[in-house]
């Protein structure tokens, strides 16, 4: 692609902002109530797009249903956010770590120190795909602000020949990557305050919407009870004491009860509430929470109210 016939022009993010082109005259804190205006519109661009990001997490819940992976492929920051949301993944939901894969231009290096040139070669997204064993089970989520990164774009079309789930994922309407996967989210933000800075609204956008993703995709597949992370995984003090915390506020028993149901089940969380709840036996417990595929309000709900199933 050659970006020097008015390409990046064409691009709603690459635009000037009308309201910040005096921003090196502004004092500091005029810079900083103009960026945090700006960042206000963030939220409304994403809200939005809530239909296709419905589509993206149920697609996604079909994948992991089917013992496929959810995979973020990106380059520069569009990238470290995948990475991000994806290494976040395991403590908070207890997932393998190959459930969620993230995957940037550049490899591990890119995390830290920019590899720009690495997002230039769409035989690299292709590559990395491949890498991790790419299969028809699995889910793409390509992302990138402009829309038209190559790494991005060769990635998502080997997903397609592969036949996995395609999600793109920019800030600029009718993208490259929009015409190839299956399902297209854009939260369109318009112009950063520093023209071209896209880590700034875009990258808050990106973010808001791979927290979405991942969050109420695991939601769907049984890893909460009400609002609480039931499967959290009991690895320091600071996540025993929010284990012990979950316990008491789902089954509202008192701190020494959640204590000892925590030692009884070996720290895990869905069983030590399960039994407060019903005054189960741990191995029938355990049974319980098995057949009812690990969702725990389906566990309690079958206990208590045998037939019924939310």
């Amino acid at each position: 692609m050659n970006l020097l016939n008015g390409e990046l022009d064409k691009l709603v993010s690459e635009g000037r902002n009308p309201k910040s082109v005096e921003l090196d005259l502004l004092s500091t804190r005029e810079i900083l109530e103009t960026i945090n205006a700006e960042d206000g519109l963030v939220a409304g661009a994403v809200a939005r797009e809530i239909a296709p990001i419905t589509a993206a997490v149920e697609r996604i819940v079909a994948a992991f249903s089917a013992g496929g992976r959810l995979i973020y492929i990106g380059a520069g920051t569009s990238g470290r956010l995948g990475v991000l949301d994806a290494s976040e993944c395991p403590p908070t939901f207890s997932v393998p770590p190959g459930m969620v894969v993230g995957l940037i231009a550049g490899g591990n290096t890119a995390l830290t120190t920019a590899v720009e040139g690495a997002e230039d070669d769409p035989a690299l997204g292709r590559a990395d795909l491949e890498a991790v064993n790419l299969s028809k089970r699995d889910v793409v989520v390509g992302i990138a602000v402009s829309g038209r990164t190559p790494y991005v774009i060769g990635a998502l079309e080997y997903a397609r020949e592969v036949g996995a789930g395609t999600v793109a994922l920019s800030c600029n309407p009718a993208s490259a990557i929009a015409e190839i996967a299956e399902i297209s989210i854009a939260p369109v933000v318009g112009p950063e305050v520093l023209t071209g800075s896209t880590r700034l609204k875009s990258g808050t956008a990106q973010k808001l919407v791979l927290n979405m993703l991942s969050t109420a995709s695991m939601i769907r597949i049984g890893k909460v009870y009400q609002n609480l992370m039931v499967d959290v995984t009991v690895s320091n003090a600071k996540l025993y004491a929010r284990a012990v915390r979950i316990v008491m506020e789902a089954s509202g028993v008192g701190a020494e009860e959640a204590t000892a149901l925590l030692e009884k089940t070996g720290n895990d969380v869905k069983l030590a509430i399960l039994l407060a709840l019903t005054d189960m036996e741990l191995q029938e417990g355990r049974d319980l929470l098995s057949k009812s595929g690990g969702y725990l309000r389906k566990a309690i709900n079958q206990k208590t109210a045998p037939g019924r199933e939310d």
